[in-house]
């Protein structure tokens, strides 16, 4: 239907695109406050190349293809496409490189839920080619500084840890390791159940799915067994970040500690996070990151890898849980000034009158009236549209102004 938008696809109006432009501009302040540089790459990729990582499955891209039959896709993410650009035309560039972006991606949606928004909005960074406790602390506390700027409150981080939890897995046999990533990746308890394992590895698998609480009690049950030199030194870390994050945030954040929290793929090696919010009876992902230290290798032309590690926030959920506090900015898309000829002679000197007013530091919002309509029309379409005042201007330059 051409009177309609595709399915999964959506207009914004200009009251949202402001308040859309709003969080975004705060967001990105405060990556530049940071050192972060802004980063723009292709909306459209190589399939392969996005990929490449395992973190995308093929049903999730938007495929197109070109006339070589190679298959293209949109963009459902921007942390390859970094990755990509970064190795293959920044390598004699200063390291640490850190980036940040504002980008919409494309997914689509699950299969049977066709209709569900394909297109979304996300602002976030990248800190690449640094590894360790230190690079992992400034991502979480440039998160916090970040959300802060917006105002927003009440927010938790689920934090877990991708190689600790492999290593928590490795009792478990070969074959089986996917199906369980898979119930604790979805939740799914009544599977792991059903799963053919021993009654100790239940024991164990059930214990890892439960292995999420306030960081101190997860320890406390870490400590109640073995772990390989991996797995503790991948504690020591966590125990340090924590440490770092809770010294210097400012901010009281609620930080849940939650080994279960793994995805399908390996895409991440370090840390994993989301960011959560509870609001209108309803739970809300801001956002989510972690690190990275493989995916770097991937797209290097001898393959070299190197650490890196970030997060992007959803714009869509940022404008949801802001939405009271955005609603003011209706006000800055009101005209302050509508310049209407008070004759067909002082039309050029209506277009000079308002030229003269946008060149004014205060920057002021300036319509012209076009014709068509008689002075009561004009009144009530500045009623109508909130303008404060009209402005009548003369052949010879001169003005009237009325205060509505």
């Amino acid at each position: 239907m051409i009177h309609q938008s595709p399915a999964g696809a959506r207009d914004i109006l200009p009251l949202e695109v402001a308040q859309k432009f709003w969080i975004n501009d705060k967001l990105q302040k405060v990556f530049q406050k940071w050192g972060y540089q802004r980063i723009v790459t292709s909306t459209l990729e190589w399939l392969d190349t996005l990929m490449a990582g395992g973190a995308i499955e093929s049903p999730t891209v938007i495929q197109l293809q070109d006339a070589s039959t190679k298959r293209l896709g949109l963009r459902p993410e921007l942390t390859a496409s970094i990755a990509r650009a970064v190795v293959t035309r920044m390598e004699d560039q200063n390291f640490p490189q850190r980036l940040c972006y504002r980008a919409n991606v494309f997914r689509n949606p699950p299969e049977g839920h066709h209709g569900r928004q394909v297109e979304f909005y996300q602002a976030g960074v990248e800190l690449l080619f640094r590894g360790g406790v230190l690079a992992d602390a400034e991502i979480l506390l440039l998160l916090a500084d970040g959300l802060k700027e917006l105002g927003l409150e009440n927010w938790s981080l689920i934090l877990g840890e991708a190689d600790l939890t492999r290593s928590l897995l490795s009792p478990f046999p070969e074959d089986l390791k996917p199906q369980i990533r898979h119930c604790l990746a979805h939740l799914d308890r009544v599977q792991l159940e059903k799963l053919n394992l021993s009654d100790e590895l239940k024991t164990r698998a059930l214990w890892l799915f439960d292995l999420r609480g306030y960081p101190e009690e997860v320890f406390d049950k870490l400590a109640q067994i073995e772990l390989d030199s991996i797995g503790q030194d991948r504690v020591n870390n966590l125990k340090n970040l924590i440490q770092l994050f809770e010294e210097v945030n400012e901010q009281k954040v609620s930080i849940t500690l939650d080994l279960s929290l793994v995805k399908n793929f390996d895409y991440y090696t370090g840390i994993v996070f989301e960011v959560v919010t509870f609001q209108d009876n309803q739970s809300r992902i801001l956002g989510q990151g972690g690190r990275y230290d493989q995916l770097l290798g991937l797209y290097h032309p001898q393959k070299q890898a190197s650490p890196g590690i970030g997060f992007s926030l959803n714009v869509e959920e940022l404008h949801a849980c802001l939405q009271s506090s955005l609603d003011y900015l209706e006000q800055t898309l009101i005209s302050d000034y509508l310049i209407v000829p008070k004759t067909i002679s002082a039309q050029s000197q209506a277009f000079i009158y308002a030229q003269k007013l946008r060149k004014k530091a205060d920057k002021k919002r300036v319509e012209i009236d076009l014709g068509g309509r008689n002075f009561e029309e004009i009144k009530e379409y500045a009623i109508r549209c909130s303008i404060p005042k009209i402005i009548w201007v003369m052949a010879d330059g001169n003005a009237e102004i009325e205060i509505l």
